[in-house]
């Protein structure tokens, strides 16, 4: 399994990993808005996507990262926002090589760290990220939706 930069020219594969962990996460299938909306993360370079491609080029597995700041920190973060392999190559490494990656982006932008969430019924997740050096922190996590 290799670990790539997505750039454009692998969107069409990206999109459908996107939708699909879209879907487990209970949202509509969209794959015209995701194509866009990924696009513009990529071609805008407001995100940093990699792939988990096999060896004949199949993208098999994704995470996305978005940087932040600290200011108690005064340093670079990143958000570890999705991370998603397809069903039938789980249980294989693959998750762990994608925050291996995301963990190397941290190290050579000299971020502070790289955080994620989860939700608290995300077993796989919840066993996963404790296991890569992740700790679960005592903060509450508050969000405001702009929506309806």
């Amino acid at each position: 399994m290799e670990i790539v930069k997505a750039s454009l020219e692998y969107l069409d594969q990206l999109v459908s990993l996107f939708d699909a962990y879209r879907v487990w996460y209970r949202m509509d299938s969209d794959k015209e808005t995701a194509h866009s909306f990924l696009k513009n993360r990529i071609k805008n370079g407001e995100s940093e996507v990699f792939l988990a491609m096999t060896e004949n080029g199949e993208a098999v597995g994704f995470t996305q990262l978005y940087p932040l700041f600290s200011s108690t920190r005064m340093k670079r973060m990143w958000l570890l926002n999705d991370l998603y392999v397809a069903p039938d190559y789980r249980g294989k490494g693959i998750s762990k090589q994608l925050i291996d990656r995301a963990k190397d982006l941290a190290r050579s932008t000299n971020a502070a760290g790289v955080a994620l969430e989860t939700e608290k019924n995300n077993d796989i997740g919840n066993q996963l990220y404790p296991r890569t050096g992740f700790e679960l922190d005592d903060h509450n996590f508050y969000f405001w939706t702009n929506e309806g």
